[in-house]
């Protein structure tokens, strides 16, 4: 049985898209999904990027998009009433509930809910502390031992070469995006592509032109 470690941030569409449909996308194959929350802003710095949302051009598109996937895909998604947002008291919530700061299933649907059907302010503090009093975690999500959790599954992700989320590592390799699931499910049938020349082609094309 295979572990995937499923790094995500409740500030993501793409994310609640890839963990709604993770469980029809792996029916059948034995598995285990360890949930480890990560600071997706901490990626975009490490590698010098913008998020979607903040690229003015970009951010309406992003948004009719991930609208139509979760049509196309039959999951409930609303827009929050703003967004980006600061997503660090649900990351840290989420930590709390599990004294190895690996969230259960359960937990990390009633979070990505929280932002993504109500269409209400994902970061307003009563709602934040609602929340918080339903999942009753085990640790105070505001304590350093929380904090250093959060803080080492991003140090983690970033180390293994994740880049965005939602990312799903399993053995050496990584998936990244919720259109990656059939991929991923293939990888975890055995399909011989991934031993064959493909998967290494990225490692022999030469960077042509270099942007200051």
């Amino acid at each position: 049985m295979k572990t995937i470690t499923f790094y995500l941030d409740f500030i993501s569409p793409y994310a609640w898209l890839g963990f709604d449909a993770l469980p029809q996308a792996l029916q059948g194959i034995s598995h285990r999904v360890v949930h480890k929350p990560i600071l997706f802003a901490a990626l975009l710095k490490h590698h010098g990027q913008l998020g979607p949302a903040e690229i003015p051009a970009k951010r309406d598109w992003t948004y009719r998009q991930v609208l139509w996937q979760a049509h196309r895909q039959g999951t409930p998604l609303q827009l929050p009433a703003m967004h980006p947002f600061n997503p660090l008291g649900l990351l840290r919530l989420a930590v709390a509930t599990d004294s190895a700061g690996e969230p259960s299933r359960y937990v990390c649907e009633k979070i990505f809910r929280h932002v993504w059907w109500s269409g209400q302010d994902a970061a307003d503090s009563q709602r934040l502390a609602q929340l918080t009093a339903e999942l009753n975690p085990a640790r105070d999500p505001s304590s350093a031992d929380v904090k250093q959790a959060l803080q080492a599954h991003t140090d983690q992700a970033i180390a293994q070469g994740v880049f965005g989320v939602p990312t799903f590592a399993v053995d050496d390799k990584l998936f990244w995006g919720q259109d990656a699931l059939p991929m991923l499910r293939a990888y975890l049938q055995g399909d011989p592509w991934f031993e064959g020349p493909d998967w290494q082609a990225p490692a022999a094309c030469g960077v042509g032109v270099k942007r200051s």
